[in-house]
C-alpha cells in the first residue's frame, strides 16, 4: 500500500514538474538567429528569457544554404528573427514569405559602415558589399545593442534583464579589443599579409591592421578563374606572403594548391561565416576571435 502511495504522489509531482517546466518554455521569446554566430551573440543577450534557434548552425555555410521545411516551421512559430544584412543570406526573403513569417525581423549589422569592394563577374566590373562586418569587434558592439533593443521591443517586461546582459557582454567584448588590437600590434609590419579562402576578413583586416587577399570573393558561391589564381601566386611570391589560411566552411583543396606553388606555410583554420561545435576551439563569438588572433600571431611571428 506505502508503495502504491509512493508510486501515485512520484507520478503526480512528476505531472507537476514537467508542467511547470513546460510553462516556463512556453513562456520565453522564440528567438531565430540566420547563422551560429549570431545566434551565439542572442543567446548572449537573452539569457534564460529567449529559447534562440539558429537556421545555419556551427560550421555551415551560410552564403550557399538552402532553407528545410523545418526551417520555414520555426520562423513561423518566432516572435523576433535576427538577421546579419548587407547582402549576407540572400536566401532569407523567400524563407520569410514561405513560413508566414508575422514576427519582427531585427538587422543586426544596422548603423556599420559597409565595406565595398570592386570583383570582376563574367568580364564586368561590379561594387560588391562585404557582409563580414562581426569580423570586427568594433562593429560586434552595434551588432550587441541591435539585438539589446530588438529584445526589448519584442518583449519589454525583459528589459531589465536584456539590459544587464547586453551591458555584460560588451564589457567582455570591449576586453577582447583590447587584447586582439595589442596581440596583432607585436606582429612586424612585413609579416601583416595573409592568404584566406574568400573575402571574409576585410573588416578585421581594416580594424586591426592586416592585409588580406582571398582567391575568392565575399561569397564562397563565386570561384575563382585560373588566371586569379595564377595572379595572387604571382603576388604572394613578389611581396613574400607568409602564410595561408583555411577557413572552416571552406574547400582546402585550393589554398593547398597556393601553398605548394608559392613555398607559403599553412598558418592553421580560422573560423570566419560560423563558430565550430561545442567541442571545437570556437564555440562563440569571443572565443572565435581568441582561437583566430592565437593563430594569426603563431603563425605570422615567426
Amino acid at each position: 500500500m506505502n508503495k502504491r502511495i509512493l508510486l501515485q504522489t512520484g507520478l503526480v509531482l512528476a505531472l507537476l514538474f514537467g508542467l511547470a517546466g513546460g510553462a516556463e518554455a512556453a513562456d520565453k521569446v522564440k528567438a531565430i538567429a540566420s547563422f551560429s554566430i549570431l545566434g551565439d551573440m542572442v543567446h548572449q543577450v537573452g539569457g534564460d528569457r529567449v529559447n534562440v534557434v539558429t537556421l545555419v548552425g556551427p560550421d555551415g555555410d551560410a552564403h550557399v544554404y538552402e532553407p528545410t521545411p523545418a526551417d520555414a516551421k520555426n520562423l513561423a512559430g518566432a516572435a523576433i528573427l535576427f538577421v546579419n544584412g548587407l547582402g549576407f543570406e540572400g536566401w532569407m526573403d523567400r524563407l520569410e514569405i514561405s513560413s508566414g513569417f508575422k514576427g519582427k525581423t531585427i538587422v543586426a549589422s544596422t548603423g556599420v559602415k559597409p565595406h565595398t569592394m570592386v570583383e570582376e563577374e563574367g568580364g564586368k566590373e561590379e561594387t560588391i558589399t562585404d557582409p563580414h562586418a562581426w569580423q570586427s569587434l568594433a562593429n560586434g558592439k552595434l551588432y550587441v545593442a541591435n539585438m539589446r533593443d530588438g529584445l526589448i521591443a519584442a518583449d519589454p517586461e525583459g528589459k531589465a534583464t536584456y539590459e544587464a546582459n547586453a551591458a555584460k557582454y560588451l564589457d567582455a567584448i570591449a576586453k577582447e579589443e583590447t587584447d586582439v588590437t595589442a596581440a596583432l600590434a607585436g606582429l612586424p609590419k612585413e609579416r601583416r599579409k595573409i592568404i584566406t579562402s574568400h573575402d571574409s576578413f576585410g573588416y578585421f583586416g581594416a580594424a586591426y591592421g592586416l592585409e588580406v587577399i582571398a582567391p575568392e570573393g565575399v561569397s564562397t558561391e563565386s570561384e575563382a578563374s585560373a588566371q586569379d589564381v595564377a595572379k595572387i601566386i604571382r603576388q604572394i611570391k613578389a611581396e613574400k606572403v607568409p602564410a595561408v589560411f583555411m577557413e572552416n566552411i571552406t574547400d582546402h583543396r585550393l589554398l593547398d594548391q597556393i601553398a605548394r606553388e608559392t613555398g607559403a606555410k599553412i598558418g592553421g583554420e580560422l573560423y570566419t561565416d560560423a563558430l565550430s561545435g561545442a567541442d571545437g576551439p570556437a564555440p562563440t563569438y569571443l572565443d572565435m576571435f581568441r582561437h583566430n588572433v592565437g593563430t594569426l600571431t603563431s603563425a605570422l611571428s615567426s
